[in-house]
C-alpha cells in the first residue's frame, strides 16, 4: 500500500533529486549559490536545466513555465514546449541554462503603477534557485522573480528576497558580537494558516456576486449562524472530509507540509495549517495551496471561497502569519529557552521586534489592508485596525523587571493539573493565545493575525523583515562600540522597552476601553484601507525601504498607485454587480411575488367582500414601501458610481470608501429585508441558510 512517505515531494525537483541527478561539482556549486548567495555560473545552469528537463520528461511533462508572482497577488505562467525543430520535420527536446534562468513575459499587461507604458512591453523573469521547481498539471514550473526591461521590480518575490537578505545580514552581525562566529546566515521562517469556505458549486453558479466579486453583496442572515459554537473543531461532514484528504494528498505531492485541518468558527468554514518553512518557500507554498484548494474543490462539487468576508454576519476568513527568525545552525532566535531572563540574545531580538512594530505600525497595518479585509478587521472575529503586540505576562514581567532594575518572581513553568488522576500533568505554556491581538508572541514566534485569507504573504513579511532589519542595524552600531557588551545589552533592552512599551497590550483588543487607551498612547487607528495606503509613501517609510535596497522611491510610489487602483476597481465592480442584481433579479422577483399577492387579494375580495384581509394588505404595503426605498437607494448608488469618474488614485480610493461603500450597504439593507418577506420559491438566488447548512 502506498504511504505518504512514498509520494511526498514526488512532483518537486528537490534537494534529494538534485543530489541524485547532478554531478557532484555542479550540485556543490548550486548549493553555494543558494546557501551563500554566490553568483550562478552559466555552466552550472546548463547542467541543472538538462537534469531538470530529463526529470520532467520522465514525469510526463511536455512544457515548462516560469512561475512568477506579479502585483495582482496571484501567480502567472507562460508555457513553453521543450521542443525545437530538427532536420526531417522532427523535433528535439531541449532546455538550456539560458532558458532556465531567464524568460520574457509581457510586462505591460500586469499592474505596474505607471512604471511601464502599454507600448513598453518587455519584461524578464529570473530563476529563483532558493525555491524548488515543481510539476503542476503536467508542466514544469520554475519559481522566478519578475522585473521590467529597465530593471524596476514588478513582483512580490523580489522585495521579499531582498528583505530576507537584509535581516540576515544585520542579525548575523549581532550574533557575531556574541561570539557566534559559526553563524553564516539567518532565515526568517513563516507558517501561513489558511482559512476558507466551501459551498456547493450549484449554489455558487446562481450567485452573480460570488462569481464576480468573491463575496455575497446581498443576503439576509439565516435563523442560525455560529452563535451555538457547534461548528468549531466539530466532526467533519463526509464530503468535506473527503475533500480535505484529497487536498492533503495533492499538497504533499508538491512537498507542501500541510499538517492540520479542521472546521473553523463559521458554518462551512475550515482551516488548513502547514509546518513552518523558510519565508520565500512558504510564500510559494501558500500561493500553490490557494490554487490547489480551488481545483480540488471543483472535483468534489464545491467552490472554495477565499474572500475575507464572503458572508455578512458570520466570521470572515483570515490568514495567520506565524513569523520567526532562525540561524543556519538551527537556533530559533525567538525561543526564550529555559531561562529567558538570562538569554541576552533572545531579549535583544524581542526588543528589536517591539521597536520595529511600534515605529512601523503604519506599514504593518498597511500590509494587511484591502477592500475585502476592511469588512473583517475590527469585527469580533479578527484583530482591530490598531496594531499592538501581545507578549504574555511572564515575558512582560521580565522586561518590566529589567526596565526597573528589579528581580523577577522567577516562578518558572507552572504545571497544568486537570483534577483527574488518569490524565497527564503537563507544563503550562508561558503565554496564553490572545486571539484578539494583531501581533502576538506565542512562545517562540510572532503570530501576525491581521492578514486576509486571499492575501499573498510576501508583502507583509517583506515589511516585517525590513522593519526588524532596521532596528537590528541600529542595535549593532550601538553595541559594536561598547566596552562591556553585557552591560550595554541590558541598558539597550531597558531603554528600548521603556521607549516602545506603548505598543504592548496583553488585554482584550476588542474592548472600547482599548480603543480609548490606544489613542492616549498615541497609537494609530487606520480604520480604512485608503488611510493605510497613504502611509506607504511617507518619508520615513520610503527611507527605510531605500536604505536596505528593498524598494526605490519610484517602486514604492508605483505600489501606492497599484494599491489604490485595485481597491477602487474592487469597489467599482462590487457596486456594478449589486446594481445589476437588484435591477435584473431582485426587482422582478419581488414585483412578481407582490403581483401574486395582489391578484389573490382581489380574488378574495370578490368572493368575500365583507372581510378586510389585513395580512395581505399589510404585506403588500410593506413590500411597496421597501421597494420604494430600494429603488431610491439603488439610484443613489448609481449616482455615486457615476460621480467617481472624475477622480483617480488615492482620491478615488477615499471616495469609494466614503461614498460608494455606504451606498452599497444602504441598498443591501432594503434588499435583505425583502428577502425575509418574499416567498422562498420566488427569491432569485440561494439564501445563506441554503449555502451554509445544506452540505452533507
Amino acid at each position: 500500500m502506498e504511504t505518504v512517505a512514498d509520494y511526498f515531494g514526488s512532483m518537486v525537483f528537490n534537494d534529494d533529486v538534485m543530489k541524485e541527478r547532478l554531478p557532484k561539482d555542479v550540485y556543490k556549486a548550486l548549493r553555494r549559490t543558494v546557501d551563500e548567495g554566490k553568483d550562478l555560473d552559466i555552466n552550472v545552469a546548463n547542467s541543472v536545466a538538462n537534469a531538470m528537463k530529463n526529470w520532467a520528461l520522465e514525469k510526463g511533462c511536455t512544457h515548462y513555465t516560469h512561475w512568477f508572482q506579479p502585483m495582482t497577488g496571484i501567480t502567472a505562467e507562460k508555457h513553453e514546449a521543450f521542443i525545437s525543430p530538427a532536420p526531417g520535420g522532427k523535433v528535439l527536446l531541449e532546455f538550456s541554462g539560458k532558458e532556465l534562468i531567464k524568460g520574457e513575459p509581457d510586462a505591460s499587461s500586469f499592474p505596474s503603477g505607471g512604471l511601464r507604458a502599454t507600448f513598453e512591453a518587455r519584461g524578464y523573469t529570473a530563476w529563483d534557485p532558493t525555491s524548488y521547481a515543481f510539476i503542476k498539471d503536467g508542466t514544469l514550473c520554475i519559481p522566478t522573480a519578475f522585473c521590467s526591461y529597465s530593471g524596476e521590480v514588478l513582483d512580490k518575490k523580489t522585495p521579499l528576497l531582498r528583505s530576507m537578505e537584509a535581516i540576515s545580514d544585520e542579525a548575523v552581525r549581532i550574533l557575531h558580537l556574541f561570539g557566534n562566529e559559526d553563524v553564516k546566515k539567518v532565515n526568517t521562517t513563516v507558517g501561513a494558516e489558511q482559512e476558507y469556505f466551501l459551498i456547493d458549486k450549484k449554489d455558487y453558479a446562481r450567485r452573480k456576486d460570488l462569481i464576480y466579486t468573491g463575496r455575497t453583496l446581498l443576503g439576509a442572515r439565516a435563523p442560525k449562524g455560529q452563535e451555538m459554537e457547534d461548528h468549531y473543531f466539530g466532526a467533519l461532514k463526509t464530503r468535506v472530509s473527503e475533500y480535505m484528504l484529497d487536498l492533503d494528498k495533492e499538497l504533499w505531492k508538491l512537498g507542501i507540509y500541510a499538517k492540520t485541518s479542521h472546521n473553523e468558527v463559521a458554518p462551512s468554514q475550515h482551516e488548513l495549517a502547514p509546518v513552518f518553512t523558510t519565508a520565500n518557500i512558504s510564500v510559494d507554498n501558500n500561493q500553490l495551496t490557494m490554487e490547489i484548494m480551488k481545483k480540488v474543490a471543483e472535483r468534489h462539487g464545491f467552490v472554495c471561497l477565499l474572500h475575507e468576508k464572503p458572508f455578512a454576519g458570520v466570521n470572515g476568513s483570515g490568514k495567520h502569519n506565524n513569523w520567526a527568525i532562525s540561524t543556519d545552525t538551527g537556533r530559533n532566535l525567538l525561543d526564550p529557552g529555559d531561562s529567558p531572563k538570562d538569554n541576552a540574545v533572545f531579549l535583544l531580538f524581542i526588543t528589536a521586534v517591539i521597536k520595529a512594530v511600534d515605529e512601523y505600525q503604519d506599514l504593518i497595518r498597511m500590509s494587511a489592508a484591502s477592500a475585502g479585509n476592511d469588512h473583517r478587521l475590527g469585527a469580533n472575529e479578527a484583530p482591530p485596525a490598531i496594531v499592538s503586540i501581545f507578549l504574555g505576562d511572564e515575558l512582560t514581567e521580565i522586561l518590566e523587571s529589567i526596565a526597573e532594575g528589579k528581580a523577577t518572581s522567577g516562578k518558572g513553568k507552572e504545571e497544568m493539573k486537570l483534577g483527574v488522576h488518569v490524565l497527564p500533568v503537563f507544563p503550562k505554556d508561558t503565554t496564553d493565545r490572545n486571539r484578539t491581538s494583531p501581533f502576538a508572541f506565542t512562545g517562540n514566534k510572532f503570530e501576525f493575525r491581521m492578514l486576509g485569507s486571499s492575501f499573498s504573504v510576501a508583502g507583509p513579511n517583506t515589511v516585517i523583515n525590513t522593519a526588524v532589519a532596521k532596528e537590528l542595524k541600529g542595535f549593532y552600531e550601538e553595541l559594536a562600540k561598547a566596552d562591556d557588551l553585557n552591560a550595554a545589552v541590558t541598558d539597550l533592552v531597558r531603554r528600548t522597552y521603556l521607549e516602545h512599551k506603548r505598543i504592548i497590550f496583553n488585554g482584550n483588543n476588542y474592548s472600547d476601553e482599548w480603543v480609548a487607551e490606544a489613542e492616549k498612547r498615541g497609537l494609530m487607528n487606520l480604520k480604512s484601507s485608503p488611510d493605510a495606503f497613504d502611509t506607504l509613501i511617507s518619508p520615513k517609510n520610503i527611507a527605510v525601504f531605500e536604505e536596505f535596497g528593498i524598494y526605490s522611491s519610484v517602486e514604492l510610489n508605483s505600489r501606492y498607485e497599484i494599491l489604490n487602483e485595485e481597491y477602487s476597481k474592487t469597489i467599482h465592480i462590487e457596486a456594478l454587480t449589486l446594481i445589476d442584481m437588484i435591477n435584473r433579479q431582485v426587482f422582478p422577483a419581488v414585483m412578481g411575488y407582490a403581483n401574486e399577492i395582489a391578484a389573490g387579494l382581489e380574488a378574495k375580495k370578490r368572493l368575500l367582500p365583507s372581510m378586510s384581509f389585513d395580512a395581505e394588505t399589510d404585506r403588500l404595503a410593506r413590500i411597496e414601501s421597501l421597494l420604494g426605498s430600494l429603488y431610491a437607494s439603488v439610484s443613489s448608488l448609481d449616482k455615486a458610481v457615476i460621480l467617481s469618474s472624475d477622480r483617480e488614485g488615492s482620491a478615488l480610493a477615499h471616495y469609494s470608501h466614503s461614498e460608494i461603500v455606504p451606498a452599497m450597504e444602504e441598498v443591501r439593507r432594503y434588499a435583505d429585508e425583502l428577502e425575509l418577506i418574499v416567498g422562498q420559491k420566488d427569491w432569485p438566488y440561494p439564501t445563506y441558510g441554503e449555502m451554509l447548512f445544506y452540505i452533507e
